[in-house]
């Protein structure tokens, strides 16, 4: 499975662009300020899983991501968080 999302976020520094990519089981949150800036990773917090899960589903009944691949998104989030609410350090899964 290799599915790449994105949006735009705001905070107290700002508005910046965020990207995450899906791919082979491992997910990779990232960032960029400005069009002329680089990524940088981006650690993503609970608000950020439900806005990528709410795209996500947004695409099921449009079949741009199957159901499969939707729970697959669902399981990444269960494994980064580790089974509590606190999410671990760079929610990078490797297998």
């Amino acid at each position: 499975m290799s599915i790449e999302f994105g949006w735009w976020s705001k905070d107290d520094d700002g508005k910046f662009q965020i990207n995450v990519r899906i791919h082979g089981g491992n997910i990779e949150w990232t960032r960029k300020s400005g069009h002329w800036q680089s990524w940088e990773k981006y650690p993503a917090g609970d608000a950020d899983w439900e806005k990528l899960l709410g795209e996500a589903a947004r695409r099921v009944p449009r079949r741009l991501i199957s159901p499969k691949q939707y729970d697959a998104i669902k399981s990444l989030r269960d494994r980064s968080f580790g089974g509590n609410t606190t999410p671990k350090q760079g929610h990078e899964i490797k297998e």
